[in-house]
């Protein structure tokens, strides 16, 4: 039990560490997820002050303020506070002797920087895509998932307010991705991470932007804003657009749906009026759970 405990400790002082460190600039400026994430959320909203799809919604529209909360939330305070138990939990792995490398497919290590980064990118926004598609489609899932679809007005932090078992759910299948391509991240992976982040912030953004042919490549705001939709087509009940980055998976597998681009369409769920407005009530949500069909 004694590695167990200084495994736990010291992974989360190290990333409470490289937190601290980031935010006093201690780390290279292209790996500050910090800082970067704050340049990103700015420059999109002066795009959406700038160029307003829904010219009525305020700058500063409803649960602004919540919706920021949770980007610091989800990527960096409870970053910190898991941190520790996946540690212990590929320890215990290592028990059993499943390694990183143990699914290993593909070895990314001798291919050129450019061929990894793209490897990386589209696998795990593939895992991401059917990962996002099982919380739409296993009831006990759709609870936490609520809370993403709370929100009544989009705007780009919306893209941050999610259930924290969300991260629960998304690791493991990430780990698996990674596992399959025998463990290896390229060392360019924070490209990855902050394109990632740069097009989840824009897709739900109040612009209205398609990408004109590269939509059916890239997942964009109009597309994105159907899949928040109040009301879905009686055979799309359970979902439509669960792409994160990419659009193609949507088209491939015939998930797509885009009726109009108005940008005025009602967004929620039925019965979202029973959501917790605060945070603290959206973090408990889904624990009371009892058994009803997907997007009752």
């Amino acid at each position: 039990m004694e590695k167990y405990f200084d495994a736990f400790v010291n992974s989360f002082m190290g990333t409470l560490s490289w937190t601290h460190k980031s935010i006093v600039f201690e780390v290279p400026w292209y790996t500050n997820y910090f800082y970067g994430i704050i340049l990103l959320s700015l420059i999109v909203w002066f795009l959406e002050i700038a160029f307003p799809w829904r010219k009525n919604q305020a700058i500063f529209r409803k649960d602004f303020w919540l919706d920021a909360f949770y980007i610091f939330f989800n990527f960096f305070l409870f970053t910190i506070a898991i941190s520790g138990f996946y540690k212990c939990l590929e320890l215990l792995f290592l028990e059993f002797n499943v390694a990183i490398h143990s699914l290993a497919l593909i070895n990314l290590s001798e291919w050129p920087s450019i061929l990894q980064l793209f490897v990386f990118f589209v696998l795990l926004d593939f895992v991401q895509w059917f990962t996002h598609m099982l919380l739409h489609r296993y009831a006990f899932l759709w609870e936490f998932h609520k809370v993403h679809h709370s929100v009544k007005e989009m705007g780009f932090a919306a893209h941050m307010r999610y259930h924290w078992m969300e991260n629960i759910f998304y690791k493991p299948l990430k780990t698996f991705a990674v596992m399959v391509l025998g463990g290896f991240e390229p060392e360019q992976a924070y490209i990855v991470h902050f394109f990632a982040i740069a097009i989840g912030h824009l897709n739900h953004a109040n612009i209205k932007l398609t990408w004109g042919p590269l939509k059916y490549i890239f997942n964009n705001p109009v597309m994105h804003l159907y899949h928040h939709a109040y009301e879905l087509p009686e055979d799309r009940k359970n979902g439509v657009n669960y792409g994160i980055s990419l659009s193609m998976w949507d088209y491939l597998f015939k998930t797509d749906y885009i009726p109009e681009d108005s940008g005025l369409v009602p967004l929620g769920y039925e019965g979202d009026t029973k959501m917790s407005k605060t945070f603290l009530g959206q973090m408990v949500h889904g624990f009371r759970y009892q058994k009803k069909k997907p997007l009752d």
